[in-house]
């Protein structure tokens, strides 16, 4: 049915085919964009040859050390230049980048150099002791440790180990970078933030890192020479792809060590940067900087923003400022974020709490992948009501390759057909998704289901609160019953009393919390709340 049959000769050959991989883009921006700035970090500031050459050395130098096609380096180091270098360098020796959660636990650490077998390990002087104390207790061979410091920043050489620079200084400026043969060989290693047991190593391939980097190009309404600011950890699904992305577009790479809101108005400001991604964390620090850290721009910041629904509230605020929120949502097995919250004309007139209800949907597909649906637990489509509830469900080239010597898993992620999320989430009529919960953080109080997101957004909406969980507390009557652990603004006083009244208002009696903790929330490297202590706390009260 409309084939054609005779193939006589028209098989794949050097002329019209060669395997997809995002090392193709930094190659193609040091022809194009040779003198053009590349990345930027304080007094670094490196153009598109001066990044490229830094990348060959790289490879070079892993490849003289006697890193091998297939093995894995891994990396200890914030959102610095030698970071997005990693995830060129790494990879152009053949190798596989394995960037390490500089928040984790040593035992952790250990857990991932040994289970990813690492040959080296890239480390910011800041995390060298984290390194030196995960190696001690590894059981297998242990990596070569590479020193970056960072003295501008104050973080010095200690002196321990070799240094990168001095590696870069003599490697070879003429180094073959090693392409793939097969665009699904490995490019990186991911271990996700796993609440219980050992984290899992999600394998990413060049032709997900490829497509997922071009796709979000069209997703961010992207156009020649954006200026990009790391606010998302490089180490959080590879910085969602972002410093893949960025030699495609002859873009600009504007590191940040320290997340905080002088430092992003200081680069927006100076640097003119138009593009981060963030947690709705980073948004509410922008809203609620005293005036004295705010500088004024004149040009508007796309943000991409995911990891938890934005609040109304925090929405109404900022984009005012200059900022257009687009809400997406992924996970460390999608490459970073996989849906978008894509705004139609038909909503250019709500404003206020309508249209943040709106951004506060994780949207549609990416352009990338063949299906992104929500399915009972029979596999069947629900109903676009608005209000039944099932599983998000995904297939396509940005879902990952697997989890790392775990058959099991895999097979269990990849039943029917699809990946499956974990994440429980209603779809609207005109097929747009939004999360109601986690699975495991479902409330559920006298045999009805309880969104923490609901409460949280109202919870939020009030003026004195910063920043709020909710987590089901065990009840004797009820099973479990809504808990609030609460930061409060500068100054504001606390009264649990006057918060429960206030989400009464407009909550159910049973959905309204039945208990307020004031206290500073637990949080992931990448601002997540880690509702796993909070629920811990609650079950003691």
């Amino acid at each position: 049915m409309g084939w054609m049959k005779d193939e006589t000769g028209l098989g794949r050959s050097a002329a019209n085919y060669m395997p997809l991989t995002p090392l193709s883009g930094l190659q193609r921006a040091a022809r194009i964009y040779r003198d053009e700035l590349a990345v930027v970090y304080g007094a670094h500031r490196k153009t598109y040859g001066e990044y490229h050459d830094r990348v060959t050395r790289l490879a070079s130098a892993l490849a003289a050390i006697g890193v091998k096609p297939g093995e894995v380096v891994a990396t200890l180091i914030p959102n610095l230049p030698a970071q997005a270098e990693a995830h060129f360098g790494v990879p152009a020796c053949g190798a596989v980048l394995n960037t390490i959660n500089t928040r984790l636990d040593v035992a952790t650490v250990a857990y991932i150099f040994d289970h990813g077998e690492a040959k080296v390990v890239l480390a910011d002087s800041q995390f060298v002791p984290l390194a030196e104390a995960a190696m001690a207790q590894m059981k297998g061979e242990k990596p070569v440790l590479i020193e970056v410091p960072d003295a501008e920043h104050g973080h010095p050489a200690t002196g321990r180990h070799p240094l990168y620079e001095d590696m870069l200084s003599k490697a070879d400026p003429a180094f073959q970078w090693v392409l793939p043969e097969d665009e699904w060989e490995s490019i990186a290693l991911n271990y996700t933030s796993g609440t219980t047991g050992h984290p899992k190593g999600v394998v990413y391939h060049h032709r997900g890192a490829y497509l997922n980097a071009m796709g979000q190009v069209l997703s961010w309404r992207m156009v020649l020479r954006p200026v990009y600011l790391t606010i998302v950890p490089l180490f959080h699904c590879n910085g969602w792809c972002h410093t893949w992305m960025m030699p495609m577009v002859g873009g600009r790479l504007v590191c940040c060590r320290d997340i905080t809101a002088p430092a992003i108005f200081d680069a927006i400001a100076d640097e003119g940067v138009t593009h981060f991604g963030g947690a709705p964390i980073v948004l509410n620090m922008l809203v609620n900087a005293p005036a004295s850290e705010k500088r004024s721009f004149d040009h508007t910041v796309e943000v991409f923003t995911a990891g938890a629904p934005p609040a109304p509230a925090t929405l109404a605020k900022i984009e005012p400022m200059g900022f257009n929120v687009t809400q997406v949502y992924g996970l460390t097995e999608t490459y970073g974020p996989a849906t978008e919250c894509t705004w139609g004309e038909h909503w250019d007139h709500l404003a206020g709490d309508d249209r943040a209800a709106i951004k506060a949907r994780q949207g549609v597909a990416m352009p990338i992948f063949e299906h992104i649906t929500v399915l009972d637990d029979q596999m069947h489509q629900i109903h676009m009501d608005g209000h039944e509830q099932g599983e998000i469900v995904m297939r396509g080239n940005g879902v990952m390759k697997g989890y790392y010597k775990n058959p099991e898993a895999t097979e269990e992620a990849f039943k029917g057909g699809y990946f499956h999320s974990g994440d429980i989430a209603v779809q609207h009529p005109d097929g747009y998704i939004q999360i109601t919960d986690r699975a495991k953080d479902v409330i559920i109080s006298g045999g009805e289901n309880i969104s923490s997101v609901e409460v949280e957004g109202v919870l939020m909406s009030h003026p004195d609160v910063n920043l709020c969980a909710v987590v089901a507390k065990p009840d004797e009557k009820w099973g479990e019953v809504p808990c609030a652990f609460v930061e409060l603004k500068p100054g504001a006083a606390e009264d649990d009393k006057g918060l429960i009244a206030f989400c009464r208002q407009t909550l159910a009696g049973f959905k309204t919390p039945k208990t307020v903790v004031f206290q500073e929330l637990p949080k992931t490297s990448t601002g997540k709340i880690q509702k796993f202590e909070l629920r811990k706390i609650a079950k003691e009260l």
